[in-house]
């Protein structure tokens, strides 16, 4: 039976601009499902210059997106809505993120969230002293806290941080834009991704040194910010920004994806990378680097294939198309039973619903505490 309608606002670093970041791909998504759940859904954006040069759109069918300059104009012009809402979800590198989440937190009447797209960088930067979107003061004060990294990480927020709840809420691909195409493979191995100076030289060894070592075969990174510096060998294509309409072409003109991870969420484990996700559902085969938890996604050498050395990659790149397709089908497979965007908005459904039983529950025992105190019956 379906949870009643919620009033949902997202305060989000960007659902309109693809451009340099995961986060926008995440919450369209996932706000498209809960929309088709019967949800009322909101999303406030700070607006700034890099996502402004390079906004996809300013207006969408599934939800009501809202612009705002600052946090004074944010506090003047959504607090009513924001008081009244069921569920207020802030998200990571929301600009000034600690001051809105304390407003936030300050006003609303109902459950609150932190939904954190970047965990390990987040916990890394808490403990460094310099996360400029969350404190450790105020992690207690969200009823959720929503991570896109699940395991023991998740004990570590509640134990040591003061969370009264951590829950995954992964990355998740919607299945009615990535799908397989007939198309040329135009590479043999391509890989999509910002710049990163620590996922870099996995970037190096795993594809560059192998182009370099293979000059009759094709690669391809596409993503921003790389140093001018950098090395490309002739047989790498080189695309500066891939819209988000253009992924799915993308994926389906590799014989093989490339997935890499950044270091400390290799560290923490349990970090699927939205990509995976993403090329799966297009039946593309995934060679991946290697991390903690990676068999709780999808099964290795059966579904995905870990990768240590250009050896590896080498080797695995004269699969068969036999084996390679049967690989990539199975990804597709589990990622449609168990990833979807659909499956994360039932999942975050579920969650704030037992916050929200919870909070009225406490409520309730509040109020019959106070009746029945000899203090309360004395006034």
């Amino acid at each position: 039976m379906r949870e009643p309608q919620l009033r949902c606002i997202f305060l989000g670093l960007t659902i309109t601009s693809t451009w340099g970041n995961g986060h926008a791909t995440t919450y369209r998504g996932l706000l498209k499902e809960l929309a088709k759940r019967g949800h009322s859904v909101t999303f406030l954006e700070r607006d700034v210059p890099w996502y402004a040069e390079n906004r996809e759109f300013t207006e969408t069918p599934y939800c009501k997106v809202a612009l705002y300059e600052s946090l004074a104009e944010l506090k003047e012009r959504h607090s009513a809505a924001i008081r009244e809402a069921d569920v207020v979800i802030v998200g990571s590198y929301v600009p000034e993120g600690v001051a809105v989440g304390k407003w936030v937190n300050s006003i609303a009447r109902n459950c609150t969230a932190f939904y954190d797209i970047d965990t390990p960088v987040t916990l890394a930067n808490l403990k460094a002293g310099r996360c400029e979107y969350l404190s450790y003061d105020l992690i207690p004060s969200y009823q959720v806290y929503f991570s896109f990294t699940g395991g023991p990480l998740l004990d570590h927020i509640e134990q040591q941080l003061g969370s009264s709840c951590a829950r995954p809420l992964y990355c998740s691909v919607d299945p009615s834009l990535y799908f397989p195409e007939d198309g040329q493979n135009s590479w043999d191995l391509a890989y999509l991704g910002t710049y990163a100076r620590d996922r870099q030289p996995a970037l190096e060894r795993l594809l560059l040194s192998v182009a370099a070592g293979l000059p009759e075969q094709r690669f391809a990174v596409a993503g921003p910010q790389y140093p001018p510096e950098t090395i490309w060998p002739s047989n790498v294509h080189r695309i500066e920004h891939l819209p988000a309409t253009q992924h799915r072409f993308f994926y389906n003109s590799q014989r093989f994806a490339l997935n890499l991870t950044r270091q400390d969420m290799v560290a923490a484990g349990y970090s699927p990378s939205v990509r995976l996700f993403e090329s799966a559902a297009c039946g593309t085969p995934i060679l991946t680097d290697r991390w903690a938890g990676l068999s709780n996604f999808f099964e290795p050498y059966t579904e995905i294939i870990p990768v240590s050395t250009p050896e590896d990659v080498t080797s695995y790149l004269q699969m068969s198309d036999e084996q390679r397709l049967e690989t990539a089908d199975k990804a597709r497979r589990r990622t449609l039973r168990f990833h979807t965007a659909a499956v994360r908005a039932e999942e975050f459904e579920s969650q704030v619903a037992k916050s929200l039983e919870l909070a009225s529950y406490a409520k309730k025992r509040s109020r019959v505490s106070l009746r029945r105190s000899p203090t309360a019956a004395l006034i």
